[in-house]
């Protein structure tokens, strides 16, 4: 027993160290859990045929429901990046703004969150804010510290604002986490799905928001010429009611499609996913097709979102389903007008597409996106590799019995699970915490009573922290290396604390107020 100890926590911190020293996530998982698993075999710690259970249980994440919507939310973030889409929120927000005084600021917060819904993907938010607006901030004489906080701040709400892809990955290893307390409690185990955490996130994330809008107020307030109101060049043209319903109406409507249909139970996250990805690509076409003078597809384009809007609205009148025995003549019709309405929609989908080629995007897109794709699925194989021989030596078992004892119950437990997620939050990425240690660390805490709505919601918040905190943030390694030459490390670092203290109040009152994680779902539920 004691050397199956030794093993565990052996094999624990030497993946950690082989991370740290740099080498590819995926393969030291794998490597690391293939070295420590042919070492029990060898010593009759491990029986052989546990180890031949990898390929069924790569067959099973990959047949898994939950997982197929990342690569969808995934391509719907990189193709609004690349279309520039993000460029013109910022833009339009920020002259919206520009006269109040702590505008830009304002404006960034703003858009740092629709990104965060319509991407959720936070070193591309990160960077695309810091080369759009931090020059602009600077140039209107806002403090170099206000200004670089307030981006890496806002890029990061990507981690809690869905659809998160930190959310969708932690719903399928919570889910997973509950199953397991259950079994080893002895009780029944409710499933944890994505809409789920979706939900519990979302109030949360627009209080955060409201936080850090409310310290840009006080700030604007207390030390006006840290962040003093925008010169305009009086010259240039209004705002048109077109312009600010293209920029900021139609990826709001993205977003609201998106969440809506998940949270209304009119879609499953995948099958959101879907209705993301083909927005985007039309919200793409659309900006693409009016910059490069491609005119003629812009009524197909217009087309497949006038026919989006009128399938919606077939739905909820009529019965579409093709698969019975007697179908209604009214219901009929409506299945052939709604199949002619798929056909425009799929017209306008090619002619965004072909607007993206002829830009020279869609295949950057793709390529970006199954390149981030891929490196999450890998990093998931090897996390399973190492999961499996792990439990195989009663690693979590041990685990199970270090935080049951620690004092204080489930708040000691919690707390030393917070603060060890917090410190490797400095030097690994989301994906590698969500794959290795919430598996280990999550059914513990739930047999000790955490919700694990809840505790999810409190993890994703932490990570976000994490990666916001000097001198190892991950945001603030993005922002550092898009920031103009003038701007100073320490700057950065010193801007980021007063952001670090709201997000630490977040985390305060969601421990406290369970509802506010646990309410919406409830409702929704």
């Amino acid at each position: 027993m004691e050397l199956e100890l030794l093993l565990s926590l052996g094999m624990f911190l030497t993946a950690i160290l082989a991370l740290l020293a740099g080498y590819p996530v995926a393969l030291t998982l794998g490597g690391v859990a293939l070295i420590f698993g042919l070492i029990g075999v060898e010593l009759g710690l491990i029986p052989l045929p546990i180890l031949r259970n990898l390929p069924s249980r790569i067959l099973g994440s990959m047949e898994n429901q939950v997982l197929i919507a990342v690569p969808l939310f995934v391509l719907m973030g990189v193709i609004l990046e690349r279309s520039r889409v993000a460029d013109d929120l910022l833009q339009t927000a920020s002259r919206l703004l520009a006269r109040v005084r702590g505008g830009l600021g304002y404006a960034v917060v703003i858009v740092g969150a629709l990104l965060a819904a319509s991407t959720g993907i936070v070193g591309a938010t990160v960077i695309t804010m810091t080369l759009i607006a931090l020059p602009t901030m600077l140039r209107q004489g806002y403090d170099p510290k206000l200004a670089t906080g307030t981006i890496a701040a806002s890029g990061t709400l990507g981690q809690i604002i869905p659809p998160s892809i930190v959310l969708i990955l932690l719903a399928d290893a919570v889910s997973n986490a509950n199953q397991s307390a259950a079994m080893r409690s002895g009780g029944g185990a409710g499933v944890v799905s994505v809409g789920d955490l979706f939900a519990g996130a979302l109030l949360p994330g627009l209080m955060l928001v409201g936080l850090y809008l409310l310290y840009l107020v006080i700030t604007a307030i207390l030390n006006p010429n840290a962040s003093p109101a925008a010169t305009i060049d009086e010259d240039a043209e209004p705002l048109s009611a077109a312009e600010i319903a293209r920029s900021l109406g139609a990826p709001l409507l993205l977003i609201i499609a998106v969440l809506g249909s998940i949270l209304g139970g009119l879609a499953s996250p995948t099958e959101a996913s879907a209705i993301g990805a083909g927005g985007a690509l039309l919200l793409a076409g659309l900006r693409l097709a009016k910059e490069h003078g491609k005119t003629g597809d812009l009524g197909s384009i217009w087309g497949a979102f006038i026919s989006l809007l009128l399938l919606g609205v077939l739905a909820n009148l009529m019965n579409l389903t093709a698969n019975r025995e007697v179908i209604p003549t009214g219901d009929m019709i409506g299945i052939v007008f709604a199949g002619l309405l798929s056909l425009v929609f799929l017209g306008g989908l090619l002619s965004a597409a072909r607007v993206l080629i002829r830009a020279n995007q869609f295949g950057s897109a793709l390529t970006s996106g199954v390149q981030i794709t891929s490196m999450v699925f890998l990093i998931l194989i090897g996390a399973s590799l190492f999961a499996l021989v792990f439990r195989a030596y009663g690693g979590d078992h041990y685990v199970e019995t270090l935080l049951t004892s620690i004092p204080g119950g489930l708040w000691g437990a919690l707390a030393v699970t917070m603060l060890v997620m917090f410190i490797l939050g400095f030097f690994l990425d989301f994906i590698e915490i969500v794959f290795v240690v919430v598996p280990i660390v999550a059914p513990p805490l739930i047999i000790l009573g955490a919700d694990p709505i809840w505790l999810a919601i409190l993890m994703a918040l932490n990570l976000q922290t994490s990666f916001l905190t000097p001198p190892f943030g991950f945001a603030l390694f993005y922002l550092r290396g898009a920031a103009p030459d003038g701007v100073e490390t320490l700057d950065i670092w010193r801007g980021a604390i007063p952001f670090i203290g709201l997000q630490l109040i977040m985390i305060a009152l969601v421990a406290a107020l369970p509802a506010l994680a646990t309410w919406l779902p409830t409702v929704l539920g």
